[in-house]
C-alpha cells in the first residue's frame, strides 16, 4: 500500500429533506463584530458553513448550545430556527453555503 499525500477527512455528513430541490449554491464570506447577538432567524434554504476565523454561540431551535470555532463546520435546516449565532469578545468570519431554487437569493427572516 503507497501513501497518498492526500488526507481526506469527512466534517459533515448531513441528511437534507427528501424533496429540497438545488439548482444552485452561493457561497459567501460573512463577518460579524464582536459581542453580536445574532437573534432567532430563518433561511429560506438550507445553510452550510464554516468558521474561518472567531468563535460563536450556535443552537438550532431548543437544542443544545455549542461554541463553534475556527474549522468547525455547521448546518442550519430551512425554515428551521436558528436561536444563537452570537460572538463572544472577538469578531467572527465564516463561510456560508446557501443552497437555492431556480432563481432564489439567500433570505434570512429574524423570528424576534
Amino acid at each position: 500500500m503507497t501513501d497518498s499525500p492526500v488526507a481526506r477527512t469527512t466534517l459533515m455528513d448531513q441528511k437534507l429533506a427528501a424533496v429540497t430541490s438545488v439548482s444552485h449554491v452561493e457561497v459567501r464570506r460573512i463577518s460579524i463584530a464582536p459581542a453580536t447577538t445574532g437573534g432567532a432567524h430563518t433561511h429560506n434554504g438550507p445553510v452550510f458553513g464554516t468558521i474561518e476565523s472567531g468563535s460563536v454561540t450556535f443552537q438550532i431551535g431548543t437544542g443544545t448550545e455549542i461554541v463553534l470555532r475556527a474549522g468547525d463546520v455547521f448546518y442550519e435546516p430551512a425554515g428551521v430556527v436558528v436561536s444563537k449565532f452570537d460572538t463572544a469578545a472577538e469578531p467572527v468570519v465564516f463561510l456560508g453555503y446557501f443552497l437555492l431554487n431556480d432563481g432564489a437569493v439567500p433570505e434570512i427572516e429574524f423570528t424576534s
